[in-house]
């Protein structure tokens, strides 16, 4: 103990304590020996203080941008869209006031470059000879990397009000588009909380309670998502808005501003592999010349920097990596400065400010600017020749997808018309050679019927379908700093092909697809409903029986498929009888109509309960599923990744109602109970219990807590473990009696060996970086009703459970290790070790159920193949 304080105490004088800090420091002004309209007001003299005192909430800032768009004819400001939380999502527009004037004629006329025989056309090289170069940023994605709004009114301004020579001509060579703040309600958690923990003189030392955001932290949106890994798939309103903002653009330059650790330096292009290898390969040496303009800029100024280390680009939902695989330059800078405050003693002892972290965001925007200008018609170029399908490096001519009953086709074709991908509809059955089947990678010679979609390669996207269609992209290091597949087929579960042949085949494009459901009344005759099905494979029905609940319908599930001779319906199939809800007989023909309307599913009436296969529907056999009630529980130890894709699937995609509970008040379920007021948590108030992903679950679950849980789950409880919450709930945590596979123990001599500089590189073969595997699904279990009988699932881990008498099997690996990896990179010790392995499974504890999910079941919700298990776990497994 004496030792510990001695230790402790010496650091006194290293960590600076008591130090006063200049906030605002002279070694970082904004260019101030230019000349400035005297008549704009700097975000300085706007705001009432200076850049990098204190932190700016959004809606100030917001007003700044509209202070200098209502001043200045170089500016533009546009809303695009708007927050869960209602905040606007602004983008501004700069260029000289001449480009201003035909501003939309220059856009047209940008996108026709798009058209390869228009960009050849004489009329197409006079536009690439004349006309300005497109380049965009996007800032503060990530809430709490928040320097660079600030940064953004510093840019805006300059670009507004500087009078010299050299804006004036980069305006006029350039139209810039600033997304100045892609995450607004992620920022303004942040700053509110930073904004308020803050005192008079900043908390320099790394331990203060200012670097401490409480969880969920800002850096994520409403929904706990990472807005950095959306830009493809669209799942939240920021996503949406901001991808369809910039297709309206396509730009030749854009860069993702974050920041990084703040005992990091800055980081620029270029970056590490594993790259994009579709990309064109002139790439890597724009990626650079950027670099290098920012690096210069850095050289002058005495600023530290990196590059090519750390980030890749192989992952294409990035801001970074999306721009280019739609034609541009993507880039990233990485600022050093999570968790800094306005102030921080870096682990050298240097004192980083918020005010530096601005100023290095300027300049690098700055550099790509006016490096962007001077390169614009090379530029220009390069998109046209990147949306030339003739420098496609994949083989493959077109992608085929079966036109399937259930499952995520629905959201696929979202996507790829947000993405302003053409996708056509056969108009009649035809037949393709060369025809690479995603579920087992053969080819063959495949016959597709009429209403099968297609997607040619032959389109100016081109580099953007192969990147997300092709089934397995080549990794030339795996050891990466995202995942390692996304093949959007494999992602869907969908039934999808890929050929080096395109189809020769009449087809109608697809345009807006409109997703609608319908209520089926056609087999009364006249007669009444006896019962209303809604089959559980479509996509909304979860959200369905949400609401069937919310108007107080009694519903059953189906336990088993069945037919009328007719249509067959799946198991799972929600039945609701006209017998069992005689008091909303009058209303229930137009509650129904309401339901398929809101939801998009299809209703069935019928008029009769004999079936002609399977179970009647009156059956006993078809359980009642009664409403849950559903609690999740949130904060440390707890991913909040994985808690906000669980709180959406509720919320959003089912609209129904769970409740999110501080880990900090369940743990007091043991205590005596003082009452609610007091924000204690019983267990025996829920049905069904949600763990998201998260490790040490020892710090919330004592020996009191297991035993309180173990009794629950006697009565009747149901708890779902998510990730590495599964782990505990196995013979390693101790609770319960289902076993893990044992990990690999390398005893190898090449192992003892390695010297530190190889460790790295080998610890990261030895991990499964986000990878797709062959499974086989149980689908006569109501943990699967509703999913497909082979799945590609996602693998981010190496955890499985072994297959035991005790545990039910709903979800298995595929048996052949060999055809265990459909697409990412995983060992073979890694897939012997888990082919025919469990990843989703049921344990009975007394009258409740443990339900282990060890596998992410709607990974950033894109990744959909099992994503109904976790519904299926709550709304219907209580009843079975």
């Amino acid at each position: 103990m004496t030792r510990f304080f001695f230790l402790l105490f010496s650091l006194i004088p290293i960590l600076n304590y008591g130090q006063q800090v200049d906030l605002t420091p002279e070694r970082f002004p904004f260019d101030e020996a230019l000349e400035y309209n005297d008549k704009i007001q700097s975000p300085a003299a706007f705001l009432g203080y200076e850049l990098g005192e204190r932190f700016t909430e959004y809606h100030r800032s917001v007003a700044y941008f509209e202070y200098l768009a209502n001043l200045s004819n170089r500016i533009t400001l546009n809303t695009y869209g708007e927050t869960y939380e209602q905040r606007p999502l602004i983008n501004l527009i700069i260029s000289s006031p001449e480009n201003h004037a035909q501003m939309e004629t220059l856009r047209e006329r940008h996108l026709q470059l798009m058209d390869t025989d228009f960009a050849a056309s004489e009329e197409g090289k006079k536009i690439i000879a004349n006309d300005p170069v497109f380049t965009s940023f996007s800032y503060n994605i990530h809430g709490n990397e928040a320097s660079s709004t600030e940064a953004a009114m510093q840019v805006a301004y300059r670009l507004a009000a500087a009078q010299d020579e050299e804006t004036a001509k980069t305006l006029a060579e350039s139209v810039v588009i600033l997304f100045v703040c892609i995450n607004p309600d992620g920022r303004d958690r942040y700053v509110y909380w930073i904004n308020g923990a803050g005192r008079q003189q900043p908390g320099i030392n790394p331990g203060d309670f200012e670097h401490f955001a409480p969880w969920p932290n800002g850096r994520t949106n409403h929904y706990w998502f990472d807005l950095n890994r959306d830009w493809i798939w669209g799942v939240h309103p920021e996503s949406r808005g901001h991808t369809a903002e910039y297709q309206r653009w396509m730009p030749q330059v854009h860069v993702d501003y974050h920041e990084q650790g703040y005992n990091s330096n800055y980081f620029t292009a270029p970056g590490a592999t594993p790259r994009n290898l579709l990309l064109p390969d002139s790439y890597e040496a724009w990626s650079d010349t950027f670099g290098r303009a920012n690096i210069a800029a850095f050289d002058r100024e005495g600023l530290m920097y990196f590059t090519r280390d750390r980030f890749d680009f192989f992952y294409p939902g990035y801001g970074s990596s999306y721009p280019s695989v739609m034609g541009a330059i993507g880039m990233l800078t990485e600022q050093g400065g999570i968790g800094a405050g306005r102030a921080i003693t870096t682990d050298d002892g240097y004192i980083l400010t918020l005010r530096q972290r601005i100023f290095d965001h300027y300049t690098t925007s700055l550099a790509t600017i006016q490096k962007g200008a001077i390169q614009r018609e090379q530029l220009l170029a390069y998109s046209v020749a990147a949306w030339n399908p003739a420098s496609a490096k994949s083989p493959h001519q077109s992608f085929v997808i079966r036109n399937e009953k259930g499952g995520f086709l629905e959201d696929f074709l979202k996507v790829m018309g947000r993405q302003g991908v053409v996708v056509e509809q056969a108009n009649e059955d035809f037949t393709l050679a060369s025809s690479l089947d995603y579920r087992t990678g053969k080819s063959s010679t495949v016959q597709f019927s009429a209403g099968d979609y297609i997607i040619s390669a032959q389109q100016p996207r081109h580099l953007f379908i192969h990147s997300i269609m092709d089934r397995n992209l080549t990794i030339e290091d795996s050891v990466m700093y995202d995942m390692a597949t996304w093949s959007a087929p494999l992602a869907y579960n969908l039934e999808a092909y890929a050929s080096t042949i395109t189809p020769k085949v009449t087809t109608t494009p697809i345009g807006e697809k409109e997703w609608v459901g319908s209520l089926n009344n056609t087999a009364l005759e006249g007669q009444t409903a006896y019962a209303y099905l809604i089959d559980w494979q479509q996509r909304w029905a979860p959200k369905a029986l949400g609401e069937l609940w919310q108007k107080g319908y009694r519903v059953r599930s189906a336990v088993a498929p069945f037919s009328n001779g007719e249509e067959t319906y799946s198991a799972g199939t929600l039945i609701v009888l006209r017998g069992r809800n005689l008091e909303k007989a009058s209303s229930m023909a137009e509650d129904m109509k309401s339901i398929s309307t809101s939801t998009g599913v299809n209703i069935a009436a019928l008029p009769t309960g004999r079936m002609s296969d399977g179970f009647d529907l009156a059956s006993s056999r078809n359980r009642p599923v009664e409403q849950p009630r559903v609690a999740m529980l949130v904060e440390p130890p707890f991913s909040t990744y994985t808690s906000g894709q669980v709180y959406f699937l509720f919320d959003q995609e089912t609209a129904f109602p769970i409740d999110r509970i501080r880990t900090s008040a369940f743990a007091q379920t043991s205590m005596p109970k003082l009452g609610q007021r007091y924000g204690y948590v019983d267990i025996n108030d829920y049905d069904v219990l949600i763990l998201p992903g998260g490790r040490d679950l020892n710090r919330i679950f004592w020996q009191e807590q297991r035993l309180e849980i173990n009794q629950w789950l006697q009565r009747g409880g149901t708890l779902i473990a998510l990730e590495e919450a599964a782990r505990f709930f196995t013979t390693e945590g101790k609770f319960g009696k289902v076993e893990l596979v044992k990990s690999i123990s390398d005893t190898s001599e090449a192992a003892k060996y390695l010297t530190y500089a190889e460790q790295e590189t080998y610890r990261g073969l030895k991990r499964i970086p986000g990878s797709a595997l062959r499974t086989n699904i149980d689908t006569t279990h109501p943990l699967a009703f509703g999913v497909k009988p082979e799945v590609f699932g996602l693998k981010l881990n190496t955890d499985a459970l072994e297959p035991a008498t005790i545990l039910e099997s709903v979800g298995t690996y595929h048996q052949d290790p060999g055809e265990l990896l459909t697409a990412g990179y995983a060992s073979m010790d890694n897939l012997k070790r888990l082919a025919g392995k469990t990843f989703a499974g049921v344990q009975k504890v007394g009258e409740g159920k443990i339900v282990y999910l060890l596998d992410n079941p709607h990974y950033r919700m894109f990744w959909r193949g099992t994503s109904r298990m976790v519904q299926n776990a709550a709304f219907l497994l209580p009843g079975f």
